[in-house]
């Protein structure tokens, strides 16, 4: 019993719904069409990407 590690909950599909709307709402917003709010969702997608792998990623480990 001592050896069993808790399992942590995986809530990254957080970050990609959220870096996704906000994306789209911005495509909107720029008003230059349909086009744009895909744009932005992919844009903010991406985004979400990076700051999932570098940044919350090394979060747990300790120097």
């Amino acid at each position: 019993m001592s050896n069993h590690e808790e399992e942590k909950d995986n809530l990254d599909f957080v970050f990609y719904i959220v870096a996704l709307l906000s994306g789209a709402f911005v495509g909107l917003v720029i008003d230059k069409g349909f086009t744009w709010v895909v744009v932005g969702g992919v844009l903010g997608l991406l985004t979400a990407a990076a700051f999932l792998n570098i940044l919350v990623r090394g979060r747990g480990e300790k120097i």
